[in-house]
């Protein structure tokens, strides 16, 4: 079933959907395409026409974004339209081998943001989300039973859209946070940075190249179309997001940070803004949920920004469809903040320590960088963890007293005894019980409606787990029996 689009005709007539996303970011499209292809009928209301623009600010898609994109048939879609690189390096001196992180997507994609939301929206066209362009929130009431949008159609009109949950995904300048009167707190940490994106006359050695000099920063990365995105500030020049920019300014800070600007010409876009750190206290308001952007912000540094509002959306997803679908109760979207809270704040506190360091000037910080590079460079430990974290695969959410080892953990994509990868049993939605090869038992629960699809190991492997449609371990037993699974298969998911 194709989604229809009130773009042009939206307005007046109160409409009752389960969920209303609003905004259609790549946070937005992946939340309403889990939620319709759950069976949950979504209206996703966005104030910009029905136009997915070439200028957009994210191009990194990490390690951990892309086992969620494979989990919905996305993933070598999306690879296949940019480059990869496996090696970070940061402050001229850290080198990070992404090579070696333990995923079937050992490296970092380039791409530009709107290949990635190319794929999410046509995921949720065919899927049946209902989308409502030109359309803009301007208030919003909520009660025990649902939430009342006010949306204003392009005609002017100001209607009323009643949903069960609304999920606000519409950014930095969220109206939907505005509206339940969250603060933002935060602070700015590059007070004036540019972007654009042009053509080179010469090709630069690898995908991305990024150095500092002086007072000047550049990075450059490969679109892999011929378009090459820049990204830099001067200390020297910070100015409002307003200030005018040309291709000059930009050329001459990628010389002094670079030493050539690669004879940049036929910038299709140019733009200035500012970096900030902010974080809401809130993922959830009663029946109000904020994720992405509207939710945290950080600094541009390990490029975490997009990767880490479309994993908002993988967790938030499928509880909201367990909910609404009776299997859960609404205790489950607790968890939602106690997973999710917790991994902004840390993107926020080390993508803004990397900013910070890789200003530094004082003699003192600088030194602290360079004992800090060559600590990890040094220590194994330390350097699989700061891939992890960067890349995304390395956070584990809170378990209950008691729980297993293994309870929220990430669980790696493996190939079963079936010859489907776990990520590829993921693609249904429902959550994927793995048992021993001889645990039988589980095969009547995999019958049920509303029951995991049920999986076996190919070795002799002798846990049991019962995967989450995010590829979180929700359940595990050690030396795992019928009786262990048939246990496990009470599972309550809240």
């Amino acid at each position: 079933m194709n989604g229809t689009d009130n773009g042009t005709d939206t307005s007046a007539a109160p409409t009752t959907h389960p969920v209303t996303v609003v905004g259609s970011g790549p946070t937005g499209l992946l939340l309403a395409g889990d939620l319709a292809s759950a069976g949950v009928p979504v209206t996703v209301v966005e104030r910009r026409p029905r136009k997915i623009s070439n200028l957009s600010r994210a191009f990194g898609v990490h390690a951990r974004t892309l086992e969620q994109l494979d989990a919905r048939g996305l993933a070598d879609e999306l690879i296949a339209t940019g480059s990869t690189i496996t090696q970070l390096r940061l402050f001229r001196r850290l080198s990070l081998d992404l090579g070696t992180l333990p995923s079937r997507f050992p490296f970092l994609l380039i791409t530009p943001q709107y290949e990635v939301e190319r794929l999410l929206e046509r995921r949720a066209w065919e899927l049946g989300v209902e989308f409502r362009h030109e359309s803009e929130v301007v208030g919003l009431r909520q009660d025990d039973a649902g939430v009342d949008l006010e949306v204003r159609g392009p005609d002017g009109t100001v209607g009323t859209l009643r949903s069960a949950y609304v999920v606000g995904t519409d950014g930095h300048r969220s109206a939907v946070r505005a509206a339940l009167g969250l603060p933002f707190p935060g602070s700015s940490v590059i007070k004036s940075l540019f972007l654009a994106d042009v053509r080179l006359a010469e090709r630069p050695e690898g995908v991305l190249t990024v150095n500092g000099a002086g007072d000047a920063f550049a990075m450059i990365a490969s679109f892999g179309d011929g378009w090459y995105r820049v990204m830099g500030w001067n200390r020297r020049h910070e100015v409002p997001d307003d200030t005018p920019i040309d291709l000059d300014e930009v050329k001459e800070v990628t010389r002094r940070a670079l030493g050539t600007d690669y004879g940049m010409h036929d910038a299709r876009w140019l733009s200035r803004f500012h970096s900030d750190e902010r974080q809401v206290p809130q993922y959830r308001v009663g029946r109000v949920l904020l994720a992405g952007d509207a939710a945290h912000i950080h600094s541009p540094a390990g490029g975490q920004g997009m990767n880490t509002g479309l994993q908002d959306a993988a967790n938030l997803g499928w509880k909201l469809a367990a909910v609404l679908r009776g299997r859960a109760t609404e205790a489950l979207l607790d968890s939602y903040q106690a997973e999710r809270h917790p991994v902004g704040r840390t993107v926020l506190r080390s993508s803004g320590g990397l900013v910070r360091l890789a200003r530094a000037q004082n003699p003192a910080l600088r030194a602290v960088r360079g004992l800090l590079s060559a600590f990890v460079n040094a220590a194994r430990p330390a350097r699989t963890k700061a891939l992890a974290q960067i890349s995304g695969i390395g956070y584990r959410y809170p378990a209950p007293r008691g729980a297993h080892r293994l309870v929220g953990t990430r669980v790696p994509d493996v190939t079963l005894r079936s010859g489907q990868r776990l990520y590829e049993a993921l693609r249904g939605g429902r959550f994927v019980l793995v048992t021993p090869k001889t645990v039988q038992v589980a095969e009547r629960a995999g019958a049920r409606e509303d029951g995991p699809a049920v999986e076996h190991w190919a070795g002799d492997r002798r846990t049991a787990v019962l995967v989450r449609p995010d590829g979180y371990v929700a359940w595990a037993a050690d030396d795992a029996d019928a009786a262990a699974v048939e246990a496990g298969l009470t599972f309550q998911f809240c």
